[in-house]
């Protein structure tokens, strides 16, 4: 990574950590509203009912390399000095050290000019949360957003049994694309996976992945993902 594009990644990180501070307040407001009341502010979810949540967080220029992200941004799972990953494989290789203390191991992998999105899978396959590899350092740390504040086990907000959770996967699809029609014109979803609170989808234009957006299961609130890049290659197991 060349010295203007880290230059750039540490400005967005100071953006980044305005919007995570925000995001508590913001999560601390919609603690008591009922799922489906149509009274509910567009930035408080907007209407489960309906499926109308033109409200997003994380929407403008939160990003993070893995490097930076040590530095009481979230967890680090493996510290750098395995770089640079310039590779798909190299990057789940990483990873796979990285989360084989908790059980877990990678799936999904996408490769984005910013860096490398690692899915983490546990023992039965099922999806458990997302990472980011720093192609720089090989840093392996939680993704910012809603893998760091919205997951109820591997989260910084600690465990929850998700009994909470009143957004169904159908509802999320929903919600995602109506946000997406409503924000990304042209943008179309491309898959949803569900996590422990939360859904992410890929979305694309014309077929070409372009980035991912999540919904959470409790609140239905869109987090729009700004900071991966260009996507460059993917490889899913």
């Amino acid at each position: 990574m060349n010295t203007n594009r880290r230059g750039g990644l540490i400005v967005s990180l100071v953006f980044a950590l305005v919007a995570l501070v925000g995001s508590g307040a913001y999560a601390a407001a919609t603690v008591g509203h009922a799922p489906g009341r149509s009274d509910r502010p567009a930035m408080m979810g907007g209407d489960l009912s309906t499926g109308t949540f033109p409200g997003s967080m994380g929407s403008g220029s939160m990003m993070g390399s893995g490097s930076m992200m040590g530095s009481g941004m979230g967890q680090v799972w493996l510290a750098g000095g395995g770089g640079p990953i310039t590779s798909i494989a190299s990057a789940r290789a990483r990873a796979a050290l990285a989360a084989s203390a908790a059980g877990l191991h990678p799936g999904e992998v996408i490769w984005f000019d910013n860096g490398f999105y690692v899915e983490l899978k546990d023992p039965a396959g099922e999806a458990a949360t997302e990472v980011i590899v720093d192609p720089t350092t090989g840093a392996v740390t939680t993704e910012p957003g809603p893998a760091m504040m919205w997951n109820i086990r591997y989260g910084m907000h600690g465990r929850s049994d998700g009994s909470n959770e009143s957004v169904s996967a159908a509802q999320a699809q929903a919600i995602a694309q109506k946000w997406l029609d409503a924000n990304q014109a042209g943008l179309s979803l491309a898959s949803v996976d569900a996590y422990p609170g939360y859904f992410t989808a890929d979305i694309s234009r014309s077929g070409t992945l372009t980035g991912m957006l999540s919904v959470n299961a409790a609140t239905g609130q869109v987090w729009f993902h700004s900071w991966h890049g260009r996507f460059i290659a993917r490889e899913d197991r």
